[in-house]
């Protein structure tokens, strides 16, 4: 069975995470979409998606392909619909593409077969950027029962203080030393060498991805998902960090996404609440406009490589692209574009491209990783895909 996970017209929605990777590489829960597909087919998955990302995410072809939504979250019930389809059909729900089986990989994943088969059960699908963190429950839940059933946790050191001990795994080389765990109604996963340090506080579920760290006296409220190779510090509520990023102090992140490789500087501060407990509306990339999210918390959403300075706060509801470097004082504006450079009271300029690459190298060098000539390549495609938001006088634009 060879299995390709397709990019869907909600890709767009999903910007500007999807700038850099395909629908299927977002993180939700503990895994990202491509891993649960992975884990639950046990095969190896490629993806279709857009044309300047295909060398570095290219499509695998055979004689029988089944090409699955990159958008949607499996379950044991889908998995067993999905693995049933013979060549020349498609499933759906109502008018949800969910999944094709084809000869031929150039046929239109956004269409369908001849023969359409219905799908009645539930299923997550990751549509809009707010329902990674939203969602981020459920999907954490699901995560956990795949990737602990019929396993042993690692043992707890007993310097913890754990409420619910039953909800909680821990993977080979995890350390957690005189933490406060509060499991109740949650799923806690400790991944493989991964550290929560002295005096931190979780309550709800986590997860901690490998090699990760949760410094001392963190205080992290779930459902909060920490990418392998990441530090957290200061308070987090209901946060979905992709990986390879840092937010190492204190200030608060809550109902946020933050891509791989941000940094988040000292007290970095994101309000998820307006004063006036109103409905949050969000930059979206397809509309060119912000839109209602239907939410009444929502933080920050942050693509790859982007930074912030110290001090810096965050307005409710904030997008910011690719590469961007925000710093200064006052609040900053509601979308700040890739490859953008200042904020708050500072005049905002163009991020030169050639020193965004340099910086990302520099950034890959720490964690002993390639910024590669394929890397070099996307952040040109993204900066010339991003050129015509850089030209917006978002004055005159009300969020």
């Amino acid at each position: 069975m060879n299995v390709i996970l397709f990019d869907n017209e909600h890709r767009i929605n999903l910007l500007p995470l999807t700038f850099t990777r395909p629908q299927a590489d977002i993180r939700v829960g503990i895994l990202t979409i491509r891993q649960k597909w992975e884990k639950w087919l046990d095969c190896t998955a490629s993806t279709i998606t857009q044309a300047y990302l295909t060398q570095k995410f290219p499509a695998v072809a055979t004689e029988r392909n089944l090409l699955i939504a990159g958008s949607v979250c499996p379950t044991a019930e889908l998995v067993q619909a999905v693995k049933a389809l013979q060549i020349g059909q498609s499933l759906v729900k109502d008018n949800y593409v969910i999944a094709h089986c084809v000869e031929d990989v150039s046929f239109t994943a956004f269409s369908c077969c001849d023969e359409k088969i219905a799908f009645d059960g539930e299923f997550t699908t990751i549509d809009f950027v707010w329902d990674i963190f939203s969602k981020n429950e459920t999907e954490l839940y699901a995560d956990f029962e795949l990737l602990t059933k019929g396993r042993q946790s690692q043992p707890l050191s007993s310097t913890n203080t754990v409420f619910a001990p039953e909800n909680v795994f821990l993977e080979e080389g995890a350390t957690v030393e005189c933490a406060i765990i509060n499991a109740k109604n949650a799923r806690v996963y400790i991944g493989k060498d991964a550290e929560i340090m002295e005096g931190a506080i979780l309550r709800g579920s986590l997860a901690l991805c490998e090699h990760s760290q949760v410094k001392m006296g963190a205080k992290i409220y779930g459902a909060t998902t920490i990418g392998p190779y990441s530090k957290v510090g200061g308070e987090l509520n209901n946060v979905v960090i992709f990986g390879y990023s840092n937010k190492a102090h204190d200030g608060f992140l809550g109902n946020s996404v933050v891509g791989e490789w941000c940094n988040l500087g000292a007290d970095t501060n994101t309000s998820n609440l307006k004063n006036n407990y109103d409905i949050v509306r969000l930059w979206n990339y397809k509309s060119k406009s912000f839109v209602r999210t239907g939410l009444q918390f929502c933080g920050l959403i942050m693509g790859d490589h982007s930074k912030s300075g110290i001090n810096v706060m965050f307005n409710t509801g904030t997008v910011v692209g690719v590469s961007a470097n925000v710093f200064g004082a006052g609040y900053q504006r509601n979308f700040f574009p890739s490859f953008h450079w200042g904020g708050g009271t500072t005049p905002i300029q163009d991020f030169k491209l050639d020193a965004a690459i340099d910086i990302a190298k520099r950034v890959y060098e720490r964690r002993n990783k390639e910024f590669t000539d394929l890397d070099v390549q996307i952040f040109y495609s993204v900066h010339n895909l991003t050129e015509e938001f850089r030209q917006i006088d978002y004055n005159l634009i009300e969020d």
